[in-house]
């Protein structure tokens, strides 16, 4: 019996190991800025000897779904479309509010506090992670950027 589990294990370990080769996504959340729009924010871990850009985000929560910066320009936090978001290899990304994060516009229901939103994030070459992102509107940035009420006004008219 115990040969039997030994030979299970050897089996199965590079899988085990192969889960840490890719993307990793860490400390996901989602909050609604209003009723049709919304953001994601998370640390993206790049485990591979590569840089891998994140390309494209898609999500059935919302009729657009893009990848969005945030950039001071006279005193006014305005945000902007970006083609990809570069995590270098064996390093990490943190998208965060007041910086680089997924824009979800035309939210097709309100995010609301404990609900989920999937996500599936592509990385080109790199392969595409689904996740599933928790709605925490009661989160705190717990950084410098910009409030709420800038993200509210900048995407009421999407």
């Amino acid at each position: 019996m115990r040969t039997v589990v030994f030979a299970a294990m050897a089996v199965l370990m590079p899988y085990a190991a192969s889960a840490h080769d890719g993307m990793a996504v860490k400390d996901a959340y989602a909050r609604g800025a209003n009723p049709k729009s919304g953001a994601a924010f998370m640390l993206l871990e790049n485990h591979r000897k590569v840089d891998c850009t994140l390309q494209d985000v898609a999500s059935d929560a919302a009729e657009r779904v893009l990848l969005h910066t945030s950039e001071e320009t006279d005193g006014i936090m305005k945000m902007q479309s970006v083609e990809g978001i570069t995590i270098p290899a064996e390093g990490e990304y943190l998208m965060q509010r007041g910086g680089d994060h997924v824009m979800m516009m035309g939210l097709k229901a309100p995010l609301e506090d404990g609900q989920t939103v999937k996500l599936t994030l592509d990385f080109g070459d790199c392969g595409t992670e689904e996740v599933e992102v928790p709605v925490d509107n009661q989160r705190d940035a717990g950084h410098a950027g910009h409030g709420d009420a800038d993200m509210k006004d900048e995407h009421a008219d999407h």
